[in-house]
């Protein structure tokens, strides 16, 4: 997938489709979620609370009975329902009328074997599942996009903290990250007024733009690596953690372990451009990947290619051999 200037719309959409997250109507990402639970799985309950307390902004646990779904229906972002998909289904079926309305479930059982995501897969269940998967449950996420292997809009927008304005576009986009004939995204400044077809989906920021962490790294780069190159490279800037927008790099490194646990750690999106984009970006500093095997280096270009501005706060520093870090912005 390429991606102009940042925005890069990837995923399928014909499917329910993100991390227990929403945006609100006033545009922020919601993390509020409750697992409902059999009285005699509380224990598990907790236990599941406890594991991922920190990953979202609220976690309550509730007890079930009949109309439990009905009852809190609208008032969270995202249903863990630690029982079978069938009571899960069949207490909530009636209650559906929006994917981008609609609160994300996902199940799982007792002894934390599946995590199972039935609605809502890219507003939350996947990622709830995905996170489950941490305590040793199999995500079994049926989603188009996540069978084979890509990322769709709405998992792109949350990466680059950004939220779809036109939901029923994805459709369409989503579908064609499936055949990979989705062009890049551009970024567009106003004030500008723009007229789009229905098969464009627009990405709204969530906040002011900041600044990307371009990162290159060797093979098996470990997570402390990047987090250390990261704070050594903001450390030479003005900018700090919270200014960063989204971790930039190139598709060839996107199956990174450390960069992406890094990130994950700094609650950070990942976003991967391709070698086509990057060499549009190229950065000043040489670099041998290009000689050798036709890539400019990583991370200026990745910085220059996400940034709002496509110019470099901080020019590629080296961390023990390891990673690579640029700033742009």
């Amino acid at each position: 997938m390429s991606t102009d200037n940042a925005d890069n719309a990837n995923d399928e959409s014909g499917s329910d489709g993100g991390h227990c997250s929403t945006a609100d109507s006033d545009g922020e990402v919601a993390e509020e979620i409750a697992i409902i639970s059999f009285g005699r799985k509380m224990d598990t309950a907790e236990e599941i609370k406890a594991e991922l307390g920190d990953r979202y902004e609220a976690i309550d646990i509730i007890e079930y009975h009949g109309d439990v779904f009905e009852e809190h229906w609208g008032e969270y972002d995202c249903f863990i329902g630690l029982m079978a998909s069938g009571i899960a289904m069949r207490k909530t079926a009636h209650l559906l009328d929006d994917k981008w309305e609609d609160p994300a479930i996902c199940v799982v059982d007792e002894e934390l074997t599946w995590a199972i995501p039935i609605t809502g897969g890219h507003h939350g269940a996947n990622q709830v599942a995905q996170d489950l998967a941490t305590m040793g449950a199999i995500p079994a996420m049926t989603t188009a996009s996540e069978a084979a292997g890509k990322q769709g809009v709405e998992s792109r927008a949350k990466a680059m903290d950004t939220h779809v304005v036109n939901g029923d576009s994805t459709v369409k986009t989503n579908l064609a990250v499936l055949d990979e004939n989705l062009g890049p995204v551009a970024r567009l400044d106003g004030p500008k007024a723009v007229l789009v077809g229905d098969d464009v989906t627009v990405l709204k920021r969530n906040k002011d733009d900041g600044v990307v962490l371009g990162t290159g790294s060797v093979s098996g780069a470990s997570k402390a690596a990047f987090l250390a190159a990261w704070e050594e490279a903001l450390e030479q800037t003005e900018y700090d953690v919270d200014d960063v927008e989204f971790v930039g790099t190139a598709t060839r490194k996107e199956d990174e372990e450390g960069l992406l646990e890094a990130a994950q750690e700094l609650d950070l999106g990942v976003v991967a451009f391709d070698k086509e984009t990057l060499l549009a970006h190229e950065g000043p500093t040489p670099s041998k990947s290009k000689e050798l095997i036709g890539w400019p280096g990583v991370s200026e270009a990745s910085a220059i290619a996400g940034g709002a501005e496509q110019e470099l706060v901080l020019e590629k520093i080296s961390y023990e051999n390891e990673v690579t870090v640029a700033i742009g912005r």
